[in-house]
């Protein structure tokens, strides 16, 4: 009997964004969270990545970057993901290409920071490809920010008991839907 009543709420909350977000692509995946509910199925560990929070109260991490690791640090305050110069030339991307024509206010002061696409994203088993982002001027900043650029794309994210967890959209298909892959 509880089953169906979930099924029920599952039923009205889809219908629901349906009509809230006319969005095609969150009805497919709502589309399928549900038919997944009803064979019983569960998301994922792979689609999953926890965090623990530091003393200092931040939630730090090892992303990789186009294939090269980076430390980043989550900042639901950025808009972007922000990365330092000294990190965008260790993976490689064409500084001397870049225009620095973005304002943006960062801990040390205002500054200018360059727009960019991130091929690849990568936190634990999720998997973001084309990702926008930020590199600002070199000594601008001491770390990298894992924004809401990143963040939006996730299924969810929240804090519980002092560690972040982050919830990627599963797979059901067998095919990446627009790139997105949990990486088992």
């Amino acid at each position: 009997m509880s089953r169906f009543i979930l099924v029920l709420i599952a039923l009205a909350v889809t219908a629901t964004a349906v009509i809230a977000y006319r969005d095609p692509e969150q009805v497919a995946r709502a589309t399928d969270s549900l038919s997944d509910m009803l064979r019983g199925r569960t998301v994922s560990a792979a689609h999953a990545v926890q965090i623990p929070r530091r003393q200092g109260g931040e939630f730090v991490l090892s992303a990789k970057i186009n294939g090269v690791s980076a430390p980043m640090v989550i900042d639901t305050g950025a808009t972007s993901v922000v990365l330092t110069w000294e990190t965008a030339k260790a993976i490689g991307l064409p500084l001397e290409m870049l225009e620095y024509n973005v304002d943006v206010e960062t801990a040390s002061g205002r500054t200018k920071a360059a727009r960019l696409t991130l091929d690849r994203l990568a936190v634990g088993k999720l998997v973001e490809r084309s990702v926008p982002a930020l590199v600002v001027p070199r000594g601008q900043m001491k770390t990298n920010l894992l924004g809401m650029s990143f963040l939006d794309r996730l299924e969810s994210w929240g804090v519980q008991a002092d560690r972040l967890k982050l919830h990627g959209y599963p797979d059901v298909s067998g095919r990446n839907r627009r790139d997105r892959t949990a990486v088992n």
